[in-house]
């Protein structure tokens, strides 16, 4: 079973997709952004229905406790499932290829419908004459190979046949977590969306110190108004969970946009690839500053799980200056 979630759709919701899927098959394998690989065999046995019952049963569920419409691909081999969820039209909806009706179904489709040909293999068939999966299948492995190519000629030969023996490798998402301001009115870059940036700094270090993790990198995100969106991720020099690392990147993050006269609506920072703390090492330092900033990070956690989160912090004090 191939799964593909709309487009774009968000990381958390991609996620919760994915517990609906482990919920069918212990066999499932994230393919980041949006998409999913999911073995059947066992489950078809284990629950007892066809193929396209349980994708039905799939869609319900994303539908219902998601609000998400997915597209279900089923066949025989990775690749035909794949090219079969791309195949159908609108935001969701099940298409089921059977071992028997594989060559069939795939020898009308245009060459480019074929998962794995990129649009510059797709390019060079048509030149060659080759504008259907069912004309590429019929042309010697050797031409293909000339085109293409040797090993992706081989594989685009053996895929326009059908044939794709790679198995469903389980791969979860890395461990994320994310927190998110909304501003009120829609603001330029200054000090109330720096202060903004320094509060979700303080507020994802407290979540992941709470949580025992890590991150090895961060992704920021900037919603301007419009529906315009900027994304970027970097790499921590090392895992760390501690405020001083996380806005020394955030700030890193924010200054690579380049903002001027874009009016922003939110923010968005996620830690990426999470790993427990205590795996992390911990260096020592001959900086009595930061040391200093670390002892005064765990009283400022202790004040805050006393008194609320809001209670000391970069955009509390911009709240009481303004």
């Amino acid at each position: 079973m191939h799964v593909r979630c709309p487009d774009r759709v968000p990381e958390e919701v991609f996620r919760r997709v994915l517990e609906e899927l482990a919920e069918l098959s212990p066999v499932v394998q994230a393919l980041p952004p949006s998409a999913a690989l999911v073995e059947l065999r066992g489950a078809l046995r284990y629950h007892g229905v066809d193929p396209g019952r349980l994708a039905e049963v799939l869609r319900v569920r994303t539908l219902t406790r998601l609000g998400v419409d997915v597209r279900v691909g089923i066949g025989p081999s990775i690749t035909v499932a794949a090219t079969a969820s791309g195949r159908i039209d609108g935001p969701g909806g099940v298409l089921v290829v059977t071992p028997e009706h594989v060559t069939e179904w795939l020898a009308p489709l245009p060459v480019e419908a074929l998962h794995g040909i990129g649009p510059q293999q797709a390019h060079a068939l048509r030149d060659y004459g080759i504008h259907s999966v069912g004309l590429l299948a019929a042309v010697p492995p050797a031409t293909v190979q000339r085109l293409l190519g040797g090993r992706i000629g081989r594989l685009a030969v053996d895929r326009a046949h059908g044939i794709d023996p790679r198995p469903v490798v389980p791969r979860a998402l890395p461990a994320s977590a994310a927190v998110r301001h909304a501003f009120v009115r829609h603001t330029l870059d200054g000090a109330e969306v720096r202060a903004a940036l320094l509060d979700l700094v303080i507020q994802l270090g407290r979540l992941l110190r709470r949580r025992g993790q890590a991150a090895r990198g961060l992704t920021l995100t900037l919603r301007f108004v419009g529906e315009g969106r900027w994304e970027k991720s970097r790499r921590l020099p090392s895992a760390s969970a501690h405020d001083d690392d996380l806005r020394t990147l955030a700030y890193q993050l924010m200054d690579a946009a380049g903002l001027q006269r874009g009016r922003l609506a939110g923010l968005t920072l996620r830690a990426e690839d999470l790993v427990e703390a205590d795996r992390v090492a911990e260096q020592l330092s001959l900086d009595g500053a930061r040391e200093s900033r670390l002892a005064a990070e765990a009283v400022s956690d202790r004040i805050r799980d006393k008194f609320g989160p809001g209670v000391i912090g970069p955009a509390a004090r911009f709240r009481r200056a303004s």
